[in-house]
């Protein structure tokens, strides 16, 4: 089955989806407005097998007539940003002051809902079970997990998911194999000393200047403790201490994020920044607690989903449309635990042209996709499931 001219004739369609997602954006854990409308699209298509997970999230299930035990897992996630959008002069520009999908998350759920609308007017065609993840709460990472720990996943034989991509051009997708996008992780270091009068700092313990040693520490493990060809960032972004000017700091209290593209990295750099701080506050007679926040872990594209979906990509768009090289990125993406205990592949499309608002990073509240994206990512869904399901690939 080659499906790349029939999501063309869906273009419209999956542009109409799109932009009404894109008007109607709701942050992490709130989706309910958009769970609502997935779930009247699904039963447009006929797809009415489908249920709502941890209160905002979308699962659905299908199956081919023909005899198949094979199951394939679709994922699209759909929650928003908190970001007011700038783009006034579109019409379909968001109605909600401060959220906007500047991470593409409306391109994702129209994709995979064309895709599905695709696949279902030719289940007769085929066997198996089509599993469709429409996650809420990606953007801090907790929907994926949530899935999972559901057991939605169990039994599938591959995942597979897109993301559209604003530094690769319309029409190309990528498709890399191993890292793709970093761990994240949020940390809060606590530090207590003991409050005196500057002029006797040592009557007191000084919160604020072990704070301040420690950031520089945190630093220092990057530069001196991981290989320079090891992708890694530590970020101390707020540090809050101290009452007034003259008064030795009692508390103070850090807050960070670190990224790491393999297993190994993530853990080492957890135990160094917890030693480095509770030696650093010792050493000038205080104490420190870090809390970790595990947000997602590092998505990493088996070998086998790649060069599955890299063959789809060359049949259906050509050699040409296909990147296997791609920078990693130190932003995370909670597919990642869908990839953990499935094989199958992340892929990325490309939204950006001619246009100067698709050449944004995402995340910004100026960027607006190339919606030439959409057939290719529902073309994309359908084709790769069609193969596996039919055992074409696997």
């Amino acid at each position: 089955m080659e499906f790349r001219k029939e999501a063309e004739a869906l273009a419209p369609y999956l542009s109409g989806l799109r932009r009404e997602f894109h008007m109607h954006p709701e942050v992490s854990r709130k989706e309910f407005w958009t769970a609502e409308r997935i779930e009247q699209e699904l039963d447009a298509i006929g797809i009415t097998d489908h249920k709502r997970v941890d209160g905002s999230g979308v699962y659905a299930v299908f199956h081919g007539d023909k005899p198949g035990e094979r199951v394939m897992t679709l994922r699209a996630d759909i929650d928003a940003l908190p970001i007011q959008e700038e783009n006034q002069d579109l019409s379909y520009c968001s109605k909600e002051p401060g959220v906007m999908h500047a991470c593409g998350h409306d391109c994702h759920a129209a994709g995979l809902l064309g895709g599905a609308k695709l696949l279902f007017a030719h289940k007769a065609e085929f066997g198996g079970e089509v599993r469709l993840f429409f996650q809420h709460a990606e953007e801090v990472g907790y929907g994926g997990r949530v899935f999972v720990k559901e057991g939605l996943l169990e039994g599938s034989g591959r995942v597979f998911g897109v993301h559209v991509a604003s530094d690769l051009k319309v029409g190309t997708v990528g498709v890399k194999v191993g890292p793709n996008n970093a761990s994240v992780d949020h940390f809060k270091i606590t530090v207590k000393g003991k409050a005196a009068h500057v002029s006797t700092p040592h009557l007191g313990v000084d919160a604020l200047y072990i704070a301040s040693q420690m950031v520089v520490g945190i630093q220092a493990l990057v530069t001196r403790r991981v290989s320079p060809v090891d992708p890694l960032v530590i970020g101390v972004g707020k540090l809050t201490a101290g009452t007034a000017y003259n008064i030795v700091a009692e508390d103070a209290e850090l807050e960070g994020t670190v990224r790491a593209t393999t297993v190994e990295t993530r853990k080492n750099v957890q135990e160094w920044i917890n030693a480095l701080c509770e030696e650093t506050a010792r050493l000038y007679g205080g104490t420190a607690r870090v809390e970790w926040t595990d947000y997602a872990t590092p998505l990493i594209n088996p070998a086998i989903g790649c060069e599955e979906a890299g063959e789809i990509v060359t049949d259906l768009f050509g050699s040409q449309a296909l990147v296997t090289e791609r920078p990693i990125s130190l932003g995370g993406d909670d597919f990642a635990e869908f990839l953990l205990t499935v094989p199958g592949c992340y892929a990325y499309v490309g939204t950006q042209s001619d246009d100067p608002h698709t050449q944004y990073p995402l995340h910004n509240g100026h960027v607006d996709m190339d919606e030439g994206a959409l057939p290719i990512a529902a073309a994309l869904h359908a084709e790769y499931t069609w193969r596996y399901l039919t055992g074409e690939i696997g």
